[in-house]
């Protein structure tokens, strides 16, 4: 039997109405993203800023690494110049000093107080010319007791005289009486004993004669002890003149009137601190000194190198460096013949006509030798020369294959004077050798090098 079906029809629900979604959480999810963005951007400029810098470097650094293969499989560049001999004529130029031909410092030899001075520096003399005059009150009273010694000492021979007189005429009355005596006795008229006695009074009175002669010398001799220091009194006294022993110019006075002066001649007083410094407190030493400046001398230390070029009587030019249109001719009068022991070099005189007074004592002057030279030394630049612990060398610089190629060989040599762009070379080259000037550190021995266009 069928069933019956019942169908109940149930209204629709309305559904519900829809949430919201929660405001925030799609505010989350755009947040996230934005560090991504900025590591990635930031990576990005720094890959860019890598290879910004990395690869311009990296070129860089390719182009040094090839110049400086380039540069060291390529010879270094070096300029040459060419060993020439110098001229057979040189001139050699030496320092010396003016000196006056004659110079004398006046001492006193008489202790006293400086009465008057009649000179002052500066003041040209005459030979025997007063230059001062010195009151010696001491003095003075020696000589007079001097004189007085030798009245003394005359007397005393007067005396001596008159004694020896009186002797001779005793021993003659003795010899006399003696030979009377002596016939006498031979006829038996006087006694033995008194012809005995007579003999020894006769030989008595000659012997008080030889003594008496002796005294008479003695006194003689006296005499002129006192007659000599008598003279050398008087001529201490003479010193008490102080005069010119020759004509010139007084280039120094030490003492002024009232110093007291020593017999050496130096005042007592203060002195100077300084010798060299001006000042009008006087110095020690001699009262003047007097320089003879009609002719002078230069005076100049040789080389031992150039002795063989400096003769006696050579013409010698002198200059002075504040007088540069003035030339002074002279010549070699003497040297010492020796050399110093220190320098090894010899000390030369050249003496220079100084009629017009321009050259003073004491100047700075330049020497200018003309020198002959049979083999005259070779002459390389200054800059060529290289000293070494082995002693001074030369690069010289030996042809290769190509024109502009040379192999280095260093040559020891002895260099001679500089002469500023050049310099001489004594012993070490032949001659025409090319020489590198100037060699750095990559000139070494057997290195080969180009020679830059245009050296000589």
């Amino acid at each position: 039997m069928p069933r019956d079906h019942t169908v109940t029809l149930v209204p629709p629900e309305t559904p519900p109405p829809p949430t919201p979604p929660p405001p925030a959480a799609p505010a989350r999810r755009r947040r996230s993203f934005k560090p991504l963005v900025y590591i990635v951007l930031f990576g990005m400029l720094a890959a860019a800023a890598f290879l910004a810098g990395y690869l311009p470097r990296r070129h860089t650094q390719r182009e040094l690494d090839a110049a400086a293969e380039k540069l060291r499989i390529t010879p270094p560049l070096v300029n040459s110049a060419t060993a020439k001999r110098a001229a057979a004529n040189a001139e050699l130029i030496l320092p010396g000093t003016v000196t006056p031909i004659t110079e004398a410092y006046v001492f006193a030899r008489a202790s006293g107080y400086l009465r008057t001075r009649y000179v002052d520096i500066g003041d040209r003399v005459q030979a025997g010319q007063l230059l001062g005059e010195i009151d010696a009150p001491d003095l003075d009273q020696q000589v007079m007791q001097a004189r007085a010694a030798v009245a003394q000492a005359e007397s005393q021979l007067g005396q001596a005289q008159a004694t020896l007189e009186q002797l001779i005429a005793t021993r003659d009355l003795a010899a006399v009486t003696w030979e009377r005596y002596k016939a006498l006795a031979a006829t038996g008229a006087v006694s033995r004993q008194d012809s005995d006695t007579q003999e020894t009074a006769s030989k008595t009175a000659e012997a008080n004669v030889s003594a008496g002669a002796k005294a008479v010398r003695a006194a003689e001799e006296n005499v002129r002890a006192a007659k000599a220091e008598l003279g050398r009194l008087i001529t201490l006294q003479g010193y008490e003149k102080i005069t010119a022993p020759f004509a010139g110019i007084v280039t120094a006075r030490n003492v002024d009137v009232g110093a007291l002066i020593s017999a050496t001649g130096a005042s007592q007083g203060p002195t100077r601190q300084s010798e060299s410094a001006p000042s009008d407190v006087p110095s020690t030493g001699a009262i003047f000194r007097i320089a003879e400046i009609r002719r002078l001398r230069v005076l100049s230390a040789v080389p031992q190198m150039y002795l063989t070029s400096i003769k006696v009587g050579q013409a010698v030019a002198v200059t002075i460096q504040e007088l540069p249109n003035l030339t002074f001719p002279g010549s070699v009068t003497r040297t010492s013949n020796s050399l110093d022991a220190t320098t090894r070099t010899l000390l030369t005189e050249v003496q220079v006509d100084h009629p017009n007074g321009i050259l003073m004592p004491g100047m700075y002057a330049l020497l200018r030798f003309t020198i002959q030279r049979p083999e005259p030394p070779f002459l390389v630049p200054d800059a060529a020369l290289v000293v070494r612990a082995q002693g001074p060398m030369l690069a010289v610089l030996q042809p290769q294959t190509q024109d502009n190629l040379r192999r280095v060989h260093f040559v020891a040599v002895q260099p001679g004077r500089n002469l500023g762009a050049n310099i001489e070379i004594l012993q070490g080259l032949k001659g025409g050798e090319e020489v590198a000037v100037s060699p750095g550190d990559a000139v070494a021995e057997g290195a080969v090098v180009r020679v830059a266009a245009g050296s000589k």
